[in-house]
């Protein structure tokens, strides 16, 4: 599908400046808009607190009066109860198993581009339009992903879920723009939400206590704080969820390590509640583990590839080689990162194309052995 032909295209409209500027753009291309706000509290707030949270009744009039602006119709799609099933009970669950789960990956997943897009398409339209920070370039029919011109803000890590085919019926129109000239933009077309704040932080946890949350979705689930290097109990906490890999601060231990250097939570063991504690060097990992690959550029792998790899949202990129199978991939990386955490997305980059992701299983060092090979990705 190419994009310059007049499409029917629905524009998912968040409340948002990007989302609104990224409909705009798609009326200015000459393509027939309709916009839809997708409710997915099931309690939604009246307002939002600085730049915490989304989903409120705020943001459903503020993607409403750009839709007025914008002279194209509106609707409100209430997908309460599936979100609350495919990502809030999910974010739950990988907390519970000991993993850390991106909940906007999950969402792209299984709400945007799996249960909006295919309603979209059963109702005629031919695409999905979002105000992802991303490109999408297509030559001979054949989508592919690719990072935005804005490094700060890419969300292609976050989409990197998507398969081929759901890219062939997605329209993303920021991914040439800096986010200042998105809201330089919006300004000039009168949309009130120029200068609104982005939302930094988990939708469904406005307040931005993750660890409270889950305290009152799991309840107390007590267990002991272990240092690493001597084995000693340190502490003891309600539950292992309120840890993640890589984790500093709040760890609330009952005397300092021998050395006066700081601890970080080097694993969390979900069934015996222990959470482990060590040197910021025990967190460097070369080796990282992941499953359920997704091919986002329709080639699947078998076999080994150099590129580059990403293993968090806001993290740079690293040179790899991965060894590919039908299950899972293997990535030796060229530098060792700190804090890789199950559950996270392991993203693989040609240069800025985007070839695909799996969910990262476990990470190890190396094992002792002649120097990596240069990577050229």
């Amino acid at each position: 599908m190419t994009v310059s032909a007049r499409m029917r295209v629905l524009a998912a409209m968040s409340g948002g400046v990007d989302s609104a500027v990224a409909a705009a753009r798609a009326v200015a291309a000459g393509h027939d808009v309709t916009g839809v706000h997708l409710a997915l509290a099931r309690d939604p707030a009246s307002h939002r607190t600085g730049a915490r949270g989304c989903c409120t009744k705020e943001d459903a009039r503020d993607a409403r009066r750009a839709a007025d602006v914008l002279g194209i119709p509106f609707y409100v799609w209430d997908l309460a109860e599936r979100f609350h099933d495919d990502v809030i009970d999910d974010f739950v669950a990988e907390y519970a198993a000991g993993r850390t789960p991106n909940p906007c990956l999950r969402c792209n997943e299984k709400i945007k581009f799996t249960a909006v897009l295919d309603r979209a398409l059963a109702l005629g339209f031919d695409a999905v339009v979002t105000g992802h920070h991303a490109r999408l370039s297509v030559a001979d029919g054949v989508p592919t992903l690719r990072r935005s011109v804005d490094e700060a803000k890419d969300q292609s890590y976050v989409l990197a879920v998507l398969t081929r085919e759901q890219l062939a019926h997605s329209m993303f129109p920021l991914g040439d723009s800096t986010k200042t000239q998105v809201r330089a933009e919006a300004a000039a077309r009168g949309l009130a939400v120029a200068e609104k704040p982005d939302s930094h932080d988990i939708c469904f946890i406005a307040d931005g206590d993750t660890a409270g949350f889950l305290r009152r979705e799991l309840g107390s689930r007590p267990g002991s704080v272990v240092d690493s290097v001597t084995g000693d109990v340190l502490g003891e906490h309600d539950g292992a969820y309120a840890y993640t890999v890589g984790q500093r601060r709040g760890l609330r231990l009952g005397r300092p390590a021998a050395d006066g250097r700081p601890r970080y939570v080097l694993d969390i063991q979900p069934v015996s509640g222990t959470v482990t504690v060590g040197p910021a060097e025990a967190l460097d990992a070369d080796l990282v583990d992941a499953g359920r690959p997704v091919w986002t550029d329709g080639v699947a792998r078998d076999g080994e590839l150099r590129c580059a790899v990403q293993v968090r949202a806001h993290g740079g990129r690293v040179p790899a080689v991965v060894t590919a199978t039908p299950d899972g991939v293997v990535a030796r990386l060229e530098t060792p990162v700190r804090g890789v955490a199950a559950g996270q997305a392991l993203v693989l980059y040609d240069g800025d194309r985007v070839l695909g992701s799996a969910t990262i299983t476990a990470t190890r060092p190396v094992p002792a052995a002649g120097p990596l090979a240069e990577v050229t990705a």
